[in-house]
């Protein structure tokens, strides 16, 4: 078997003959590595050829939706579309240490206790006695839970086969190696090819397989980009490491939602659901605080209330200050803009400071009325009444334009108690046959919404 040697950039995926000291593609300096693979085809070529595989008329294929497997978790299904798809792949990314071992191994123990069925867990980073050390903490404990410590793929595939279990996790991808490559674990062929195989093997089974990803520096998953592309859903478990919440979002869901979310808490016996993430990011007491404003921002199919607070201060520099927590800075530049050239206000000699209360972070326009509302409260010392939840995006010309969802937001802003909800006039129509106790007042404007608020 002839070897050929060649050479792929650790950051993008480029491969080159030769040895270069830049990527001509992604630009990094120093990231590629020399591989050796054989002249022969890829063991996922081989592992995906299917032989009784026929071509069959769209007419004559069923469209009944796939059966969903439930995990037991209402915030796991919800970001998964419902439950787990049989034959679907799953990529989990997270930083170091969030919860996501911990995340798998809770519900997916649970759900083998449940449904009375196997589940198989790889891990290539922790011993079996780790894993049992882990388990015992979270309050897990069962036979139907398979645990096996290994970093080659092929023994991991011949154990699926065996098996057949209900679910599989690998934690994590960059860990496994196969024999069919000589490079190092973690490297772009790897991966690459590892995922191919366990991808080919989920299909043909239909074993709904998770997917344990490294992630870079920046936060985005570490490996090739067309990883991300070869799996159904991608998940990332965001968090910080001061605050126990911890947010499980779908960026990718081939079977449901996109930017879907599931919100959870983590505490000493592990994870646990936050059904109403609203009271999360509230404050308990609705104190008359000036620079506070509730908005309701909706996430997926989910919408929850969250705090904005802004502080203006007098600047001592030349070039004042603009710092932003938990959303879009720029559109904190364009709204202070706004504010400027449509409603008088001199902030050029004011720092101001944005963020939104829990560590959320809101990147949807609807969350425009409420920044800059909360901007010119604090910078007038004016309160915004406690009681009011307020949404609406912005433009440039100073108007309140509609967004979408308002009834939902109406919904769970009436569920919390509020008793005003200041929204774009253009959403009006689509309230006003809401059987909800909550008072609706429509603006066209900024300046309409100051007005307003008095």
């Amino acid at each position: 078997m002839s070897e050929k040697s060649r050479y792929l950039c650790q950051s993008c995926g480029f491969v080159s003959p030769k040895w270069l000291g830049r990527c001509p593609d992604c630009g990094s300096w120093n990231s590629l590595v020399e591989e050796i693979t054989s002249g022969s085809r890829s063991a996922a070529a081989r592992a995906s050829a299917n032989p009784d595989a026929l071509p069959v008329p769209l007419s004559a294929i069923s469209a009944d939706d796939a059966p969903r497997i439930p995990t037991g978790s209402v915030e796991f299904d919800r970001v998964l579309g419902g439950g787990l798809v049989p034959g679907s792949v799953v990529l989990l990314g997270g930083d170091p240490g969030i919860g996501k071992t911990t995340l798998l191994l809770d519900y997916l123990g649970r759900l083998a206790a449940a449904r009375s069925a196997q589940v198989l867990y790889c891990s290539g980073e922790e011993s079996p006695r780790q894993i049992k050390l882990r388990a015992d903490r979270i309050g897990l404990s069962t036979e139907r839970l398979i645990v096996f410590s290994q970093n080659s793929l092929e023994p991991v595939l011949a154990e699926i086969r065996q098996l057949r279990p209900m679910a599989v996790v690998v934690d994590s991808i960059q860990t496994l190696t196969t024999a069919a490559l000589e490079s190092t674990a973690g490297s772009i062929s790897q991966v690459r090819e590892v995922a191919s195989q366990l991808i080919a093997v989920a299909k043909r089974l239909e074993i709904p397989i998770f997917l344990v990803g490294h992630v870079t520096k920046d936060g985005t998953l570490a490996g090739p980009r067309v990883l991300e592309h070869m799996v159904d859903t991608v998940l990332y478990f965001e968090g910080e490491n001061t605050r126990d919440f911890r947010i499980l979002r779908a960026v990718k869901n081939r079977f449901g939602s996109t930017n879907e979310i599931g919100v959870f808490e983590m505490g000493d016996g592990g994870l646990r659901e936050v059904l109403n993430p609203s009271r999360l990011f509230l404050r308990e007491d609705r104190r008359e605080l000036a620079g506070s404003v509730v908005t309701a921002s909706v996430e997926g199919t989910r919408p929850f209330l969250v705090e904005v607070q802004a502080l203006c201060a007098h600047s001592s520099f030349a070039t004042p200050k603009r710092g932003c927590s938990g959303t879009d800075a720029g559109r904190l530049s364009m709204l202070i803009a706004i504010l400027e050239k449509k409603l008088g206000l001199v902030l050029s000699d004011q720092d101001v400071y944005l963020n939104l209360a829990g560590g959320i972070r809101v990147v949807e326009p609807a969350a425009d009325l409420a920044i800059a509302l909360a901007v010119f409260s604090s910078f007038r010392n004016a309160v915004v009444d406690p009681e009011t939840v307020v949404f609406g995006e912005v433009g440039l010309t100073g108007e309140v334009r509609g967004i979408s969802n308002p009834e939902a937001r109406v919904k769970e802003a009436a569920k919390l108690g509020f008793r005003t909800c200041l929204l774009p006039q253009g959403n009006v129509p689509r309230i006003t046959g809401l059987d909800c106790a909550i008072a609706i007042r429509g603006v066209a404007s900024l300046a309409d919404a100051i007005d307003l608020l008095g």
